[in-house]
């Protein structure tokens, strides 16, 4: 497994906490910060799963 999908999986917790976070307590900027975090990770994963798909892994 590569770590591009271990990173992004990372990220997109951090990100859904700081939307739930965001949501409790009604900061829409750190509300967008989360939803932006977590695509980035949503992305990391993706890019990981083609590095592992290009060199043969699963």
């Amino acid at each position: 497994m590569n770590t591009d999908r271990i990173t992004g999986a990372g990220k997109e917790l951090k990100g859904e906490v700081k939307k739930q976070t965001g949501d409790l307590t009604g900061n829409r900027d750190l509300k967008d910060e989360g939803r932006a975090d977590k695509a980035e990770g949503k992305l990391d994963k993706v890019v990981g799963k083609v590095k592992d798909i290009l060199k043969g892994d699963k």
